[in-house]
């Protein structure tokens, strides 16, 4: 490898390894910020939240990589520029086309790895963070029971205090104890009240334990007959400790095969199975709904025939309306309007039915061209990055930033927009996912042959002597 394509290889390493991590900082706490609400407040593991940011970092390598290939080939050339290197290189007679060469190379690496990721390791990342997330959502919060409010987390009981203080040990003074259990499922048939008590948790944390000072605990003994009327019971006590199981409190991992017919979570090949099994289920739909039809409404006719007995044989004829009194005919008519009004409803029902599946495959086709898309979107990135960075030749986080903010934002905006289109079954999933990249990719084209011509690309006079002399070329013409 020549010394220049190493030098060139290694500015650019560094700047792209320091943007990604940077951007995916910023997606990652995007995501903290946005479910923060959700995970907090529940005695949650530290290791558990750092494997769901592990897996959320997984999530957003689609979004970074591309970010952070514009910027740093912005910067990379745009430092070139700065410091007189590229004018050094082409004053030795080495073109841009040869400059960019190495790092072309290494991008198309780039985005074969991308795809390779996006194909193999996302979709078990995904499994892993959506079977995770669910379980940290459904995790029942940590225990902290308010003054002055009915606490009902804890299954099977709800507790009341006016008030409480935390004590030098760890564990915490009640006033004015008020407990409802109702653990047997029977209603609240046992409510005890105490003057005061102290709690504290266990160390396995697998339950708490109150003890209730100078209190009573009043019970409905139910006999199992019909009647309501329940003898009660009446416990007097100077100490008495209760402890409750916190088993539901505990954070349980949901079995990941339930989460597994996602489309979401699936490869190239599954997500091509997946179509071709909604394709198979669709025709049998509309096939059935079809043969229905045919058979019958057009070959057996579904309105009452006459009975005519000939020599023993039993034969069925078409009823003359002509020949039917109006309460007969009134029947025929009804029998046919409620034949047509089945027919209807299993018609509608075939649509939904239909109209549902093909929304399950434009998203199973979405995410099948996603998986090529990102990879692709590298390459664009670098084709707009690299030539604008050689025009521009400003370097470090100033002018390049600002330009990648723009286009990367132009590109998310577009990408979006062509995804949710094709959610809405508004374009073809090919035409919305790859609504970005045929915006985008003209562009690349222009700047980068702008840049290989050293044409002025931000200099509005030449843009307007373009358009001046074309109009006095139509004069001349006239």
């Amino acid at each position: 490898m020549k010394k220049a394509h190493k030098f060139i290889l290694f500015s650019f390493i560094g700047p792209l390894v320091m943007t990604f991590f940077i951007a995916v900082f910023v997606l990652v706490m995007q995501f903290i910020w946005l479910y923060i609400d959700e995970m907090l407040g529940k005695g949650l593991e530290w290791y558990v939240l750092g494997e769901l940011f592990f897996y959320a970092t997984a999530n957003v390598v689609p979004m970074a990589m591309p970010l952070a290939i514009l910027l740093a080939s912005i910067m990379t050339f745009g430092n070139l520029g700065e410091h007189f290197e590229l004018v050094a290189f082409k004053s030795a007679g080495i073109s841009l086309q040869q400059i960019m060469k190495p790092l072309i190379l290494f991008v198309i690496i780039i985005s074969i790895g991308a795809f390779y990721f996006a194909n193999n390791v996302i979709p078990v990342a995904n499994l892993k963070f959506y079977s995770l997330f669910y379980d940290i959502r459904s995790q029942k919060p940590a225990i902290n029971i308010m003054p002055n409010v009915f606490y009902n987390e804890i299954d099977g009981y709800t507790i009341r205090v006016k008030s409480k203080k935390a004590m030098d040990d760890g564990r915490e003074m009640l006033k004015d104890v008020m407990i409802y259990n109702h653990s047997d499922n029977n209603g609240n048939l046992q409510v005890t009240v105490a003057d005061s008590g102290i709690m504290s948790l266990s160390k396995d944390k697998t339950y708490f334990s109150i003890k209730l000072f100078n209190g009573v605990d009043y019970q409905d003994k139910p006999n199992g007959k019909a009647t309501k009327i329940y003898p009660l019971s009446r416990f007097y006590f100077e100490e008495n400790e209760m402890q409750i199981d916190l088993s539901g409190f505990q954070f349980k991992r949901t079995d990941e095969d339930a989460f597994k017919h996602d489309y979401r979570l699936l490869n190239l090949r599954q997500l091509e199975n997946q179509t071709d099994t909604l394709i198979k289920f669709t025709n049998q739909e509309i096939t059935a709904l079809h043969n229905y039809t045919f058979y019958n409404f057009l070959i057996n006719d579904t309105l009452p025939k006459k009975v005519v007995k000939t020599d023993s044989i039993i034969t069925f004829s078409p009823i003359d309306l002509k020949k039917l009194t109006n309460i007969e005919i009134s029947q025929v008519f009804g029998i046919a309007i409620n034949n047509a009004r089945t027919m209807r409803g299993r018609a509608a029902s075939t649509k939904m039915e239909v109209d549902m599946m093909k929304d399950t495959m434009a998203r199973v086709k979405i995410e099948w061209h996603r998986k090529f898309t990102f990879s692709i979107a590298c390459l664009i990135m670098f084709f707009i990055g690299a030539p604008l960075g050689a025009i521009v030749r400003k370097g470090g986080l100033g002018m390049p930033v600002v330009i990648s903010i723009i286009f990367f934002l132009t590109y998310y905006v577009l990408s979006i927009t062509g995804e949710k289109m094709a959610k809405e079954l508004i374009i073809l999933p090919v035409y919305g996912m790859w609504f970005s990249t045929f915006v985008l990719f003209p562009l690349g084209f222009f700047f980068t042959f702008k840049a290989t011509t050293d044409s002025a690309l931000f200099n509005v006079d030449a843009y307007f002597n373009f358009i001046k002399n074309i109009f006095i070329r139509k004069k001349k013409t006239i």
